[in-house]
């Protein structure tokens, strides 16, 4: 991977550990000599992220569209900042010009991001792995909803153990780095015949 993409929120959250993670993240994008590809902002977790990065020399691009700069809350100095029309063009550049992604704690805007790398991996539209940094247990009722979601047969158990997740940076970029994408043939055939046999 030479450029990781990082979803994270443009608030700081309640705990000292998110924090710490998104400077220990940037750490170790700096360190394996990696690029960070993020949402342009100077807020939340997503500035520690990139002033880490920035401090330690590693090129940094953002992407925000034109609205949200207008609000002042882009980055002044960024390696690069590429302004966009829509959110949907933010996430689309973000895909193209990643080599891979990690989720930090955030809110909406990070589930969003999250969930449309989840699906276009599970569509083979994208095979970049998708790693959720699981900080303090943040996501622990998501990944307990995602085995709900299982039980009541809307998602598949093998898309579900393809979640690529770890509370721990350097596991959780071992396991990206082995991210197997599946196949899709299967899976449809089988909602194939389960809308065959109504």
């Amino acid at each position: 991977m030479a450029r990781i993409c990082v979803f994270c929120g443009s608030s700081m959250g309640t705990r000292n550990e998110y924090k710490t993670a998104a400077h220990e993240l940037a750490n170790y994008i700096a360190a394996h000599d990696l690029g960070l590809v993020y949402g342009g902002a100077d807020v939340g977790l997503m500035k520690v992220l990139a002033d880490t990065a920035l401090e330690k020399g590693v090129e940094v691009i953002g992407i925000m569209p034109k609205r949200l700069i207008e609000k002042e809350v882009a980055h002044n100095n960024l390696t690069n900042m590429i302004v966009v029309e829509t959110m949907a063009e933010r996430k689309d550049k973000m895909v193209d010009m990643s080599d891979g992604f990690v989720a930090l704690p955030g809110g909406f805007g990070t589930f969003d991001e999250l969930s449309e790398i989840l699906t276009f991996n599970q569509l083979r539209i994208s095979d970049k792995p998708l790693g959720i940094l699981n900080i303090a247990g943040y996501f622990n009722e998501l990944l307990k909803f995602f085995n709900h979601a299982v039980s009541e047969g809307f998602v598949r158990k093998e898309h579900k153990e393809n979640v690529i997740v770890s509370h721990k940076i350097p596991d959780l970029m071992r396991q990206m780095n082995r991210y197997q994408p599946l196949t899709i043939g299967k899976w449809i055939e089988d909602i194939k015949n389960e809308s065959n046999h109504l």
